[in-house]
Order: C-alpha cells, then structure tokens, then sequence
C-alpha cells in the first residue's frame, strides 16, 4: 500500500434553393369571324365526361409499413479523460483539519476527517464551496501526514486544536483523472509516475487529490478523483 511513497519517491528522482414560379398566361383573344348565310350549322360535339381527380390520400391513410421509421438517435461519443493535462490552481480559503494515517487503514481515516469537518460547518450553517481535497505532506513505508481541506467562504468558529483556516495550494500543476476506489489509486500513480517520467518533468514534493464526486454520499468504487501533481 506504499503506492504514494511509491510516486513522491519518483518524483524527486525526476485537443439555391431555386424558386420556380408558375404563372399562366392570358389567351389573346380574336374576334371570330362572320358566319356565312349559306353555312349550316355543324351539330355540337357530344359532351365528353371528365373524369374526378384522382384522391390525394393523406399520410394518416397510408399503412404503417409503408411509412420509413425515423433513424435512431446518435448516442454521444465517450472521450477519454484527459491525463497530464496542464492546469492552473487558483488558491481557496479552506478549513483545514491535519492528520496521520497509516496504509491499511488510509481512506477511513481521511473519512474520518471529512466528516469532522463537515460536522462543523452543518453546526454553524456553513456551505462548502467547492470540492473537498487531501494534500499530502509527507509519507514514508508505514503511512503519512495529510491536510484534510474543504473550501468555504465565511470562518467557522469553534475550531478545534487540529483545525485551521488556510489557503489551498495554487501554481502550475498536471491534472490527471481516478475513476473508481481508492485502493485501486496504484495504477492512477504508476501511469502518472511513468507520464514524468516520459516527459522528464520535475514535480514538488507534495501532489492534491480533489474528491469530484463527495466521498461521503458515493460508493467507494464509485469515487472519481482528480490528482494534481505541482510542478517546480
């Protein structure tokens, strides 16, 4: 479970229409001429019937086997979440809560710290206002130190001894993107390690992790969780 001592230890080493009218012309019309004394009149043709115009038969007539079914809607196309994106970080006033935590048992206790924080903030009427993260400050074989962070816009009071008001950390940083558990983060950190590498990018000694989706409401498997790595 060293995969985080793992990925710090790497990092020290390292897109007519046309109208056509239709209109009738006027016959000219030519005075007929005189009819002579001696002509007989010529008998008048018979009248020949014509015949009703043919029905027209509206959509509604036509069997539904002759209709042609309208296409299927086109389903979006799933792209791929972007991996070393550059990004900027834009510092955030947080409540922090700091803590330990050894491998074994590390997502309960960063758990355990969002909901000590979240506690507070229900108690006094106060929103977060935006995602909440875990800064990593330090790791080794057995566990690590941590900043448990939720952003707000107003002070909580009553904070406790391991509380505190601060700002998130901010610069030039890549984005990459977990989907899933937080047991299953090794592969997340090997790609990022090896990405560092490939590109020979130096990274801080510290990396963010931005819970999207709120560990406290989704399941584990669920989590989707953007890392940011700062870059020096």
């Amino acid at each position: 479970m060293n995969r985080i001592g793992t990925f710090r230890a790497a990092l020290v080493a390292l897109i007519p229409i046309v109208a056509i009218a239709f209109g009738s012309a006027a016959l000219a019309q030519t005075p007929a001429p005189a009819a002579s004394p001696t002509a007989t009149p010529a008998p008048a043709p018979s009248a020949t019937p014509v015949p009703p115009p043919a029905e027209t038969k509206s959509p509604a007539d036509t069997p539904a086997a002759a209709q042609t079914p309208a296409p299927p809607p086109i389903a979006p196309v799933q792209t791929a979440d972007p991996f070393g994106e550059q990004f900027t970080l834009e510092p955030k006033k947080v409540v922090v809560m700091k803590g330990t935590a050894n491998w074994d048992a590390a997502f309960d206790t960063l758990i355990e710290s969002f909901k000590a924080l979240t506690a507070l903030l229900d108690k006094q009427g106060i929103k977060a206002s935006g995602n909440s993260m875990i800064v990593y400050t330090s790791t080794d074989d057995t566990g690590f130190t941590f900043l448990a962070e939720i952003p707000v816009e107003q002070d909580p009071k009553n904070l406790t001894k391991d509380m505190s008001i601060g700002k998130s950390p901010d610069g030039k940083a890549l984005k990459f993107v977990h989907r899933g558990s937080y047991d299953n983060m090794d592969n997340t950190y090997e790609a990022i390690t090896n990405h560092l590498d490939d590109k020979k990018l130096e990274a801080k000694d510290t990396f963010i992790e931005e819970y999207i989706t709120d560990p406290l409401k989704t399941a584990e498997d669920k989590l989707v969780i953007n890392v940011y790595v700062p870059l020096k």
